[in-house]
């Protein structure tokens, strides 16, 4: 099952085979606790996927519902809003998440709160500019909000939320390298590359096979984004 295989593989250490390098039988090579690379890395996989998506769709809805009151009701609302908006986005997104778990604690309740938090402005902007384009055309509320907002802030908010996911996981990453995301011994890929820091002389594959995992997991998210985005915005069709 799931939890033996995680308990006797990915978790449980084995010291005789500490640092061995890629082989048949363990193709990434073992960790400096004689713990499974594939499996690990594997295993991390299911953290940082999941911690992402769930991060930014936090981030898509709050941001997305502040987005359209601000540019729905504007003047006042619109002020207030945007304002905490400016603010928020004028504070590196990684070091806005290190201060809010630096806060609350580490945990993967709170990684996923600073996360959610530093990318609610994008989402708000974008919505925003949505709304403001639909509010100029002069029609009824509902029409506005039927005909012209959902269709005008789908196309933007999906492409959001692919690149939105890439930049999470790599603020999760950089979180659990600080020690201030996901502990071990539970497997994360920027955790990993913490712990492994101290071998890189010694057995390179510790280091290179986690951050090579990082490097093509954002790189592919990254990649499916621009091509949403080339798909999606008319201005870009020729």
């Amino acid at each position: 099952t799931g939890k033996s295989i995680y308990l006797n593989y990915v978790v449980k250490q084995d010291l005789r085979g500490r640092l061995q390098g890629p082989s048949l039988a363990h193709p990434f090579g073992l960790d400096e606790f004689g713990r499974d690379m594939l499996l690990r890395m594997l295993w991390a996989v299911r953290y940082s996927l999941f911690m992402g998506t769930v991060a930014i769709i936090i981030s898509c809805i709050f941001g997305g519902l502040l987005g359209a009151f601000a540019g729905y009701y504007g003047k006042t609302a619109d002020n207030i809003i945007m304002r905490i908006m400016d603010i928020l986005l004028a504070i590196p997104s990684m070091l806005l998440a290190i201060a809010i778990v630096a806060a609350l604690g580490t945990s993967i309740t709170n990684v996923l709160i600073a996360i959610a938090i530093s990318y609610v402005p994008t989402f708000a902007r974008t919505v925003r500019a949505s709304v403001l384009t639909a509010r100029s055309i002069g029609c009824s509320d509902w029409r506005i909000i039927i005909k012209y907002v959902i269709p005008n802030s789908m196309a933007p908010i999906i492409v959001q939320v692919t690149l939105g996911i890439a930049g999470a996981i790599l603020s999760i990453a950089g979180l659990s390298f600080l020690g201030l995301g996901i502990q071990p011994p539970t497997p994360e890929w920027g955790a990993m590359l913490s712990n492994a820091r101290s071998y890189i002389r010694d057995a390179w594959h510790v280091t290179i096979i986690p951050g090579m995992g990082i490097m093509l997991t954002i790189l592919a998210l990254n990649l499916v984004g621009d091509g949403l985005r080339d798909a999606l915005d008319p201005r870009l069709k020729s």
